[in-house]
């Protein structure tokens, strides 16, 4: 967040001083070309960030992880994202270690991870039965016998093209 705006605050210079530089080349140009190309700047700047933060942030992740359910969101205060949705959080989930059950072909555990726009990313380990549809975090007294019975989950039925699910869910 501090670089983000240290790099809006560079541009808006940037912009500033270089219509400062035209201003004292070009006397006609009025003067308030200089303070309103530095704020055009840092204002273009800020967009240009928040618009490539999930490209910036899904490219770093390392290989296996596979990005679902990214949340495309429109808000008032930012009345440009009404006509071009900002990508504001995602989930990824690491396709290496998933594992089965060895009883339960269809009983599958994953690691999954969060990741929101000024948030730390958030992990948890979840369960999948792939053969019900449904999911449920591993919690503190949950349990999985040799049977592959889940006890002391409470199970959430994943919705119909439910990425998340889907991902965790393929064979391979």
């Amino acid at each position: 967040m501090a670089l983000e705006l240290i790099g809006s605050f560079f541009v808006a210079g940037t912009a500033g001083l270089f219509f400062w530089a035209l201003r004292r080349r070009f006397q006609a140009l009025p003067r308030w070309l200089v303070p309103c190309s530095a704020g055009l700047g840092m204002i273009a700047s800020t967009v240009w960030l928040e618009y490539t933060w999930f490209d910036r942030v899904s490219a770093q992740l390392p290989p296996g992880f596979a990005v679902v359910n990214d949340e495309a969101m429109a808000s008032p205060l930012r009345p440009w994202t009404y006509l071009v949705p900002i990508t504001e959080r995602f989930s990824a989930i690491d396709t290496t270690k998933r594992a089965r059950h060895p009883q339960v072909d269809t009983l599958v555990t994953a690691q999954v991870f969060g990741f929101a726009r000024w948030q730390n990313p958030q992990n948890a380990l979840m369960v999948f039965d792939c053969a019900e549809g449904r999911q449920t975090p591993v919690v503190e007294g949950m349990k999985i016998d040799e049977a592959g019975v889940v006890t002391g989950a409470a199970w959430v039925t994943a919705e119909p093209g439910d990425e998340l699910h889907e991902t965790a869910c393929l064979k391979g």
